[in-house]
């Protein structure tokens, strides 16, 4: 799924694990007659796909599940580093939103404007979130690490009339109102703050209390509103600079459906918890994060950020995560440098070919015996879904091993965000899934491979581009959507993404390659902490048409300093890695291979989904 600016992950750290030996195993006092039957049970259940619901407005989500699943824990959130999380239940967020709802509405009157939302995920970024879908105004979430000239942009281009921010954004937003650089906004909204309202500034808790002292006193216009499916209610802008990047309008509608196709695919019921992780400015979390658990009653822990994600495990024991390939390899290479460390790597391999071929017989124990790891994910960890970039089917596969179900997704923000899921009842390792029960999906002029850009018509799809007719009508062809990524789809109907469009390195001979095919394979060397590859015009031979392939590297010092010593300098560095990229290069077809070694030692610049702007890197070397 494309859809974190400078994002780096933290340094995570496991304690040891003290896996039960093979000899254990019979210790486990497993009943195998009654997990056979229950798992026989279980696989007729998921033959086939599950019942959908049928939501037309967000509105009503929030209206059937803020009244049957009332008492239910909804957030889960850390105000204090000190303090336990505090647990908010579902009847409290609906008391806040409709206050909220109301004094946007009837207080501050600027009902049916665009406002902005911008700050770290918090409770409040639900509740203001929630209040405008239902009938306040138009969200704008945007990016919380966007720099103040493109904060500014963003509220000038959206023509917002509020701002709601987050207590640790005062410092810029402060300075924004100070500049009068936003003539438009009449008022700026602080999250978990009390002030009452002065000239253009206000506390987001005493508008609630406003709101709450109109309900009481008779006004109910708020519940009120008729909410239109496919009103223009979200405006999201994609990854890039202010300038280039495009506003996406999506509805209530587009939102919505993807609750109901996602429920087809995926069994959540209201005992689950979400950990949240990603940021919710982006359609991945802020749907699938938020509206899709909301819709089944769960409950949502809020992380206070991955330096704090591993005790975060521990304390919330969520029983799903969405996440982004980076980081699920992040947790693939940390569990399992720690099991090798702890001289554990080869038991845990042959209980996992032990598990598998119990499993294949419908004896399930998987959680049973990899309960040490588990415990170090929380405990509970059923589901782990992960989207915004391909990742290597080794991981995905490694994780359903230990008895985790991995599912992938893919889609856009102009897609609201899903356009293809894998089924839970049928997983594909590799696949991003199956096109979602409401989506077609094709490929446009595939090749001999089958492989060609990814078209897709849904009615998860958006309204269009903001103010930009032209590049709508050239995204969108017969109702079709030209997403930009190259892939194929096999005989059963699963979806593949081999690359994007616009990443293509085509040889001067016309062969096409695909840069994230070799970066997944550079991903398997341990020396290699991250890599782009692409195609670099050789400048001492600038008649030279042809580019040349280039990987950028940045090493893993941690592994290079443990597997080759200490203190090597910079050339030799280059060369271990060079000598394990001509292994790849092996692999590869003559026309792929990396011609080309490039060292950095800065941290690549990333998107919001910590996928690399290649276009910045690439600037870089220009």
């Amino acid at each position: 799924m494309r859809i974190l600016k400078d994002f780096k992950i933290p340094n995570l750290k496991f304690p040891k694990f003290k896996m039960n030996g093979l000899s254990d195993i019979d210790e486990l006092n497993v009943d195998y007659d009654s997990i056979k039957k229950e798992q026989k049970n279980k696989n007729k259940k998921n033959s086939q796909i599950y019942e959908r619901t049928n939501y037309k407005t967000i509105k009503e989500v929030f209206e059937k599940a803020t009244t049957e699943f009332a008492e239910n824990t909804f957030i889960l959130e850390k105000f204090n580093n000190k303090e336990p999380f505090k647990e908010i239940k579902y009847k409290e967020f609906r008391s806040d939103v409709i206050s909220l709802g109301t004094a946007l509405n009837d207080y501050l009157k600027i009902k049916d404007t665009r406002i902005i939302i911008i700050g770290e995920n918090t409770y409040h970024w639900y509740v203001s979130y929630m209040a405008l879908l239902c009938g306040s105004g138009l969200a704008v979430p945007i990016d919380k690490e966007l720099p103040e000239n493109e904060i500014i942009n963003m509220i000038n281009r959206s023509k917002a009339t509020a701002v709601i921010y987050s207590t640790k954004k005062k410092e810029v937003i402060n300075k924004i109102m100070e500049s009068n650089a936003t003539s438009n906004v009449k008022y700026f909204i602080q999250m978990n703050s009390d002030d009452e309202l002065n000239n253009k500034t206000v506390g987001l808790n005493y508008l609630i209390k406003q709101g709450n002292i109109l309900i009481n006193n008779g006004n109910n216009n708020y519940m009120d509103i008729k909410i239109d499916p496919n009103e223009f209610k979200v405006l999201l802008f994609t990854s890039g600079t202010t300038s280039t990047s495009k506003g996406v309008m999506l509805c209530n509608r587009n939102l919505a459906e993807n609750i109901n196709v996602v429920s087809a695919f995926v069994k959540l019921y209201p005992t689950d918890r979400f950990l949240s992780i990603l940021p919710l400015h982006h359609t991945y979390e802020s749907t699938i994060g938020f509206l899709l658990p909301l819709s089944v009653g769960m409950s949502i822990g809020v992380c206070q950020g991955l330096k704090y994600i591993v005790s975060n495990f521990k304390e919330v024991k969520p029983t799903a995560i969405l996440t982004v390939p980076l980081l699920v390899e992040n947790l693939y290479k940390k569990i399992n440098a720690n099991i090798k460390k702890s001289k554990k790597e080869g038991m845990v391999n042959s209980m996992i070919h032990i598990t598998n071929a119990l499993k294949n017989v419908g004896i399930d124990i998987k959680r049973k015996v990899f309960s040490e790891i588990h415990e170090n994910l929380g405990g509970n960890i059923r589901i782990i879904v992960s989207a915004a970039a391909p990742i290597d089917a080794k991981i995905g596969k490694w994780f359903e091993d230990i008895g985790i179900v991995f599912l992938q997704g893919y889609g856009l923000t102009e897609t609201a965000p899903i356009a293809a899921l894998t089924p839970e009842c049928k997983p594909m390792i590799g696949s991003v899934g199956k096109p979602v029960v409401c989506a077609d999906i094709k490929i446009d002029s595939p090749n001999e491979k089958g492989e060609g850009e990814i078209l897709i018509k849904s009615e998860t799809l958006m309204l269009g581009y903001y103010e930009d007719e032209e590049a709508t009508k050239e995204a969108i062809q017969d109702g079709y959507f030209h997403s930009g990524d190259i892939g194929y789809i096999n005989e059963e109907g699963y979806v593949f993404i081999t690359g994007r469009c616009k990443n293509v390195i085509v040889t001067q001979n016309g062969k096409n390659i695909y840069p994230e095919e070799i970066e997944l394979m550079l991903g398997d060397i341990p020396e290699i902490k991250e890599s782009m590859v692409y195609g670099k015009q050789d400048k001492e031979n600038k008649n030279e048409k042809e580019l040349i392939i280039t990987a950028k590297v940045i090493p893993n010092y941690e592994e290079i300093e443990k597997t080759h010593g200490k203190d090597l300098t910079d050339e030799q560095i280059h060369d271990i890695i060079w000598e394990k990229i001509k292994q790849v290069n092996r692999k590869l077809t003559s026309y792929k291979a990396i011609k080309r070694l490039e060292i950095k030692k800065d941290e690549f610049e990333k998107t919001t989904t910590m996928k690399i702007k290649r276009y910045v890197e690439i600037k870089k070397d220009g």
